[in-house]
């Protein structure tokens, strides 16, 4: 084993399993892109594209908690760039942290945030 391997080891034997259950689902969407012809440095072969992987569906618990639910979010929609949507949903968490809104109300919007987020990706405009 290499000492790259070894780091990611290490890393790996600290996380929580729910976030080795994500770095295994990041792992293997990395492995479909490489299958469907992208490159490892990110820009697709002349003659494939890759395919986006469908979300994860997670059900939404009763009672969720909204940071609880932009976890739940993360991971059904692993394949998502989230720096891509941190405005959106850092204020969302904001208004209900410190406005007090509900969180059921804000639970909905970060739903369509990540819906619109993914439907962006599929359409080739996740920019």
């Amino acid at each position: 084993m290499d000492q790259q391997q070894d780091k990611l080891l290490g890393l790996i034997g600290q996380l929580s399993a729910a976030d080795r259950d994500t770095l295994t689902s990041f792992a293997e969407f990395l492995l479909s892109r490489t299958a469907t012809g992208v490159t490892t440095a990110g820009t697709p072969a002349p003659a494939a594209r890759a395919e986006i992987p469908e979300p994860e569906a997670i059900p939404r618990p009763q009672g969720e908690r909204v940071v609880a639910a932009v976890k739940r979010l993360s991971k059904s929609y692993f394949m998502l760039d989230k720096s891509k949507m941190l405005g959106a949903t850092s204020d969302l968490v904001t208004q209900h942290i410190m406005q007090g809104r509900e969180a059921a109300e804000v639970i909905d919007e970060l739903e369509q945030v990540f819906a619109e987020q993914y439907r962006q990706l599929k359409a080739g405009s996740g920019d």
